[in-house]
């Protein structure tokens, strides 16, 4: 009982995926001999220009095939916009911003070095003042210790 269970909704899934394919199989096709902007209604439609024809999206390959349609001739999202200039326009976006996020990076980091070097320097330069002024320091102890075991007036007597 158990088993049946969990059968029952994996197979309602399969089956409810075979036929979501198939009904956008017939939408696709169905639309040959259409314009572009009623095959691309559906996402899942590539229209191609010079054979005018609707064709399901080749999924199995990222792009579609030349025997399908040349992808100078091919149509998906936008009827303006030819699918290899998408495809370009897509790789330069994304390099550019690929590109610009790892300059970010890079100038973080290093601002970031150069700010904490800048602190280093100026706490060593603090340091070197306070060690200074702690040897002047030490001098003048010294000097008075020196001076306070003799009386001043000790020459006139």
């Amino acid at each position: 009982m158990m088993d049946f269970r969990t059968l029952l909704p994996a197979l309602l899934l399969i089956f409810g995926l075979a036929s979501e394919l198939a009904v956008s199989q017939l939408t696709c096709e169905s639309k040959n001999g259409t314009s572009c902007d009623e095959c691309l209604r559906n996402v899942s439609c590539l229209w191609c220009i010079p054979s005018k024809t609707c064709i399901t999206y080749p999924v199995r390959t990222i792009l579609p095939p030349h025997s399908v349609c040349p992808l100078n001739d091919a149509r998906w999202g936008l009827c303006w916009m030819n699918f290899q200039t998408l495809i370009i326009t897509i790789s330069v976006v994304g390099g550019v911003l690929i590109i610009g996020l790892i300059v970010c990076m890079f100038c973080c980091c290093k601002c970031e070095n150069i700010g904490s070097q800048r602190f280093e320097a100026k706490m060593a330069r603090q340091a070197n003042k306070l060690k200074a002024k702690q040897e002047e320091r030490q001098c003048q102890k010294v000097e008075n210790h020196c001076l306070s075991g003799q009386n001043p007036y000790s020459k006139f007597a």
